[in-house]
């Protein structure tokens, strides 16, 4: 996996931003997504067990507008390859929230293809396409249901900037489990619990 020129620093620990590199010719084109060794090591940005390894890719397609987030998970680490199209990236860092340091923290970028971004447990995520969009992850936990917890997208506690969006009303189109997601005080209050 290569860091495309461009790739930037976060102000979240253990967030990582990239890209990776497309070789192309007449016939097309070809991406490496991943590679063990790689300069890459997930223990440094997952705060779960030493030996962390991806257990399972997805490939999530969205149509323009659509809003996926702000999802937060405790026991798995993220790896999103942006393959085609454009998505304006969300991370909120609960982590200081939830210790009771300091206020949660956000970070927003655009990526385009090839963009990628490595999201560690304690950082709430989420995306808006910007463009018809699909969306490669490799997570560290397989799918079971448990780790799956939120706070919503416009809680104007955490004063998110969405661009407005190209549908009928200008608002995201959202999942019924997303419509439904606490403000993140709440959430901060269940993870306390």
């Amino acid at each position: 996996m290569t860091a495309a020129p461009g790739s930037a620093a976060s102000i979240l620990p253990g967030v990582k931003w990239g890209a990776i590199a497309r070789h192309g010719d007449l016939r097309g084109s070809f991406r490496e997504l991943w590679r063990a060794s790689a300069d890459f090591d997930l223990a440094r940005h997952w705060t779960g067990a030493a030996d962390a390894n991806f257990v399972q890719a997805n490939l999530s397609t969205s149509a323009v507008g659509v809003l996926r987030g702000l999802h937060y998970h405790r026991r798995q680490l993220d790896h999103w390859i942006v393959a085609s199209g454009r998505a304006l990236v969300v991370l909120v860092d609960v982590r200081p929230a939830v210790a009771g340091s300091g206020p949660a923290v956000v970070e927003t970028r655009e990526l385009a293809a090839d963009g990628t971004v490595t999201i560690p447990t304690g950082v709430a995520h989420g995306f808006l396409a910007i463009d018809a969009l699909e969306l490669i992850y490799l997570v560290t936990n397989e799918y079971d249901g448990s780790d799956e917890l939120g706070f919503a997208w416009d809680d104007p506690a955490v004063g998110i900037s969405w661009p407005a969006c190209p549908t009928v009303d200008g608002r995201p189109i959202l999942s019924e489990r997303d419509q439904a997601n606490p403000t993140l005080a709440g959430l901060i209050a269940q993870l306390r619990s």
